[in-house]
């Protein structure tokens, strides 16, 4: 008969692989790791079961945790072990991207919420955050949207939106949440944050650190979409959009300006799309 390999077994499995990976970062600790670990698979009797018919699952998620760099200490909320599908998987939460975002210095400060139908909500452009303000106890209404909002290393802010429409489209497009399995399904509110965070990280620096976790999230993590994403309008900007783009810029002054570009990501204006610049042409206009 096959002896039962212990959650301490399967963690000391893998440790001299962890601590290598853990080199190319040095941004989480092995030996407070490995002891998160085995606290969060002891303490759930569920997960524990798991975890024992599947041990290879367990050495797997800790493996990605050491590559990423995300900890899975249960006060920081960045990161947990789930039980999915018959097997331990990583789970980097919507705080566990922000974080990782701004610790590479991609950004640095984000936050991502939901709206509701009985809140206030206005975008304010490129120099300012959002508006948003909410009755925390009292009827918020129903769910209408998520937005994320960053700070990027020159002052700009970016603000990426998502109408609970839009976010639908993305569940349904997941297999797990057409079939009502997986996050999405046990983790709804959480799924919208964490997949208006992944849209808006498309427009932050690039860093491994958060690619890979993305990467991870949408693949091995199974929170990805099953078919491929329509390919994106590449129609130059036209001689209107970009005239009314010009006169707006002209209208900043020394400081306004180089936050300005930073927020539409490109050196010059004629580098749009029109449907960027459609976009762009709508938040500002209603700053007017």
């Amino acid at each position: 008969m096959n002896q039962v390999m212990t959650i301490p077994d399967m963690v000391r499995g893998v440790e001299p692989e962890c601590q290598q990976l853990i080199t190319a970062h040095n941004a989480v600790n092995w030996p407070a790791e490995a002891n998160y670990a085995m606290q969060l698979l002891s303490a759930n009797t569920y997960a524990l079961g798991v975890a024992q018919k599947n041990p290879v699952s367990v050495q797997n998620a800790l493996r990605n945790a050491a590559a990423i760099g995300v900890s899975l200490n249960p006060a920081s909320k960045n990161a947990y072990l789930v039980p999915r599908g018959g097997a331990i998987c990583l789970d980097i939460s919507y705080m566990g991207l922000l974080h990782l975002a701004m610790s590479t210095g991609s950004i640095e400060f984000g936050q991502s919420k939901l709206v509701y139908a009985n809140d206030t909500y206005e975008n304010q452009g490129i120099d300012q955050a959002p508006l948003h303000r909410s009755n925390t106890f009292g009827d918020r209404g129903e769910l209408v949207g998520a937005y994320c909002v960053v700070r990027t290393s020159t002052g700009a802010y970016l603000t990426e939106e998502m109408s609970i429409s839009e976010l639908l489209k993305i569940k349904e497009r997941s297999e797990s949440g057409r079939q009502n399995k997986g996050p999405w399904h046990t983790d709804f509110h959480e799924m919208c944050r964490k997949t208006v965070v992944k849209r808006a990280a498309k427009m932050w620096p690039k860093v491994d650190r958060l690619h890979n976790a993305i990467e991870y999230l949408n693949t091995e993590g199974g929170e990805g979409i099953s078919k491929e994403e329509p390919a994106r309008d590449v129609t130059p900007i036209s001689i209107e959009s970009e005239t009314w783009l010009t006169d707006y810029y002209s209208g900043l002054n020394d400081e306004q300006k180089p936050k300005m570009m930073a927020w539409l990501k490109v050196e010059s204006i004629c580098q749009l799309t029109e449907q960027q610049a459609q976009s762009a042409i709508k938040t500002l206009g209603q700053k007017k």
